[in-house]
């Protein structure tokens, strides 16, 4: 085979899909412009206090609060913006004077878009001076929580005396806190809609990852594999960054809950590099870059147990540096291939687009140049609501297009390959199995004839292509005017049969026959048009009972010949022999 084969692509559908696709990216691209300068802005209600907090960081990560809270004011500095902490074992504390609130309500303050932060503790002074502690965090099972979200919330008690202390571990990525106050109320809507986008998508998604596994055993093609596990990792990703899966999958398992967002950006990101190689082709075109990429992806499949064991900032450092060069090396492959001809990949390039638009978010967040944010956390699960269906997409057109193709070379062996009629040796079986139920059963059948008489006027007037199209079109005209359980075969250059089963008037058949050849032909001169002759019998001819297949047809031929004689007769109806 030509290595570099590729199928026609999807010209009919181009056009339409490029369109909504390109501007899908320019909305995308617009929103994230326009959300940079101000992600970590509260939701109306909300009451955004992570400015009017003081910082201070405990080097050791050892200090109580009663130390804390005993050292002079002066150590505490002012945040200067919404800044990142590099903590690396050392524990931040943040000192906070409540705003005024209405005492009639129950007021909450929650580290917002804080899903994956180590430890979140908050004291609170009661009025007799005595400390109370409320704990959250990964490295804490969430069904012991004091307030179990798929966040950490801190219950704020009216009769808080002075400010309130919130102690933070985090590592080995960045800490950004975001903090904010909201009454029950709030609480109960943004705990709905995070619920009701989070828990859509999941089950949006698993419809689609079962979509795509009965397309897999449907064309047994591994690249729906592929996306299938891709889309699993993205399920299980979106499940452990938004904190969903802590609150409601492993509940009592904070180990898990720490990996998971890791394991899961790793092994989506080897997933997905593994579903690039394999609608991409990549071996077709490279061997050394297919192992390169294979090997790649094997990396993203077996890293998590490494970055466990390590969990230091290096570790990290690679764990990032994977997901971006294979961001970039998914579009490369992607725009590689297209170049060399892989029609497909193109589309997928596009298709990918979606979570690459919305990939800085997290990044930047992880770098610690974002803060923690509602954009942070769910840009790549909106970006991944698309992309995912859009993949599906055209994983199904691809699919389709191989499968027509595999389906027309095994349909070489038994069609015309200039009309896609059947051959003559199927007309023979078919015919021989006709006449043996006509005997059996005392059914009656007829065998048409047919010959396009004027294909060499044609062909010494119009040339050698319009003498082809004029084949096909006899061959979709005959097949027009037959019903579906007749059998329309090519058995010479210019000459047809038909095989009628079950009763029939041949006369009046004959007659459409005819007629249908005298309707124009396209992209042929007006004055051109199929003149049909045409010889029929009814079937079985009890005079004689031996007539086979072969005889049959080879009579039929030589009363054809014979009209050919007479230009003015161009339809004999053979009696059955006396």
């Amino acid at each position: 085979m030509d290595r570099h084969f590729h199928p026609p692509g999807p010209a009919p559908w181009s056009a339409v899909l490029f369109r909504p696709l390109a501007g899908l990216a320019v909305l995308l691209l617009s929103l994230w412009l326009a959300l940079w300068p101000d992600l970590a802005r509260a939701a109306p209600g909300e009451i955004d206090v992570t400015l009017q907090a003081r910082h201070w960081v405990d080097p050791s990560g050892s200090l109580t609060i009663d130390d804390v809270a005993r050292r002079p004011a002066g150590d505490f500095e002012a945040m200067e913006g919404y800044q990142n902490f590099q903590l690396a074992g050392a524990a931040l504390w943040l000192r906070l004077e409540l705003p005024p609130r209405d005492t009639a309500r129950r007021w909450y303050l929650m580290l917002s878009a804080g899903a994956f932060t180590n430890r979140a503790t908050l004291y609170t002074a009661n009025p007799s001076g005595a400390w109370t502690a409320q704990h959250a965090g990964d490295h804490v099972p969430v069904s012991r929580w004091d307030h179990p979200d798929q966040t950490p919330v801190f219950l704020l008690d009216p009769e808080t005396a002075g400010p309130v202390w919130l102690r933070l571990e985090n590592h080995p990525a960045p800490l950004s806190p975001r903090l904010v106050v909201l009454d029950e109320r709030q609480l109960q809507d943004t705990r709905q809609w995070t619920f009701l986008m989070v828990g859509g998508y999941l089950g949006f998604g698993l419809l689609v990852l079962f979509l795509g596994w009965v397309h897999a055993r449907l064309y047994a093609d591994r690249a729906f594999v592929a996306y299938c596990c891709y889309v699993a990792c993205m399920l299980g990703f979106q499940a452990a960054f938004t904190g969903v899966g802590g609150l409601f999958f492993w509940p009592d398992h904070a180990g898990w809950n720490d990996a998971a967002p890791a394991v899961f950006m790793l092994w989506l990101t080897a997933s997905g590099i593994w579903f690039v190689r394999e609608v991409c082709v990549v071996s077709r075109h490279s061997r050394v870059i297919d192992r390169f990429v294979l090997a790649w992806s094997v990396f993203g499949l077996l890293f998590p147990a490494v970055y466990l064991l390590l969990l230091n900032q290096p570790a990290f450092i690679v764990l990032n540096l994977y997901g971006l060069l294979s961001v970039l090396l998914s579009f490369g492959l992607c725009i590689w291939t297209w170049r060399r001809g892989e029609t497909y990949a193109g589309w997928m390039a596009l298709g990918f687009l979606p979570v690459h638009l919305a990939y800085p978010f997290p990044a930047l967040r992880s770098a610690g140049m974002l803060p923690d944010s509602w954009a942070t956390q769910y840009a790549v699960l909106i970006g991944s609501a698309i992309e995912i269906p859009l993949l599906l997409y055209i994983l199904h057109r691809r699919a389709k297009d191989f499968n027509e193709n595999r389906a027309r070379s095994r349909a070489i062996e038994s069609t015309d390959p200039l009309t896609g009629l059947t051959i003559a040796p199927v007309l023979h079986l078919r015919l021989r199995d006709a006449l043996r139920r006509a005997r059996r059963y005392d059914h009656r059948c007829g065998l048409v004839l047919v010959e396009l008489s004027n294909h060499a006027a044609i062909l010494d007037r119009e040339g050698r292509e319009a003498g082809d199209r004029a084949l096909v079109v006899a061959a979709s005209r005959l097949s027009a005017v037959v019903r579906d359980v007749d059998t329309v075969c090519r058995t010479a250059e210019t000459r047809f049969a038909v095989l009628v089963e079950g009763p029939e008037d041949l006369r009046l058949l004959g007659q459409h026959i005819v007629a249908k050849g005298l309707e124009r032909v396209p992209l042929l001169p007006s004055d051109l048009t199929l003149r049909f002759r045409l010889v029929s019998a009814a079937l079985p001819d009890e005079a004689d009972g031996s007539l086979d297949a072969g005889r049959l047809l080879e009579r039929l031929n030589h009363a054809l010949d014979r009209l050919a004689d007479d230009p003015r007769k161009v339809v004999l109806h053979l009696p059955q022999k006396a």
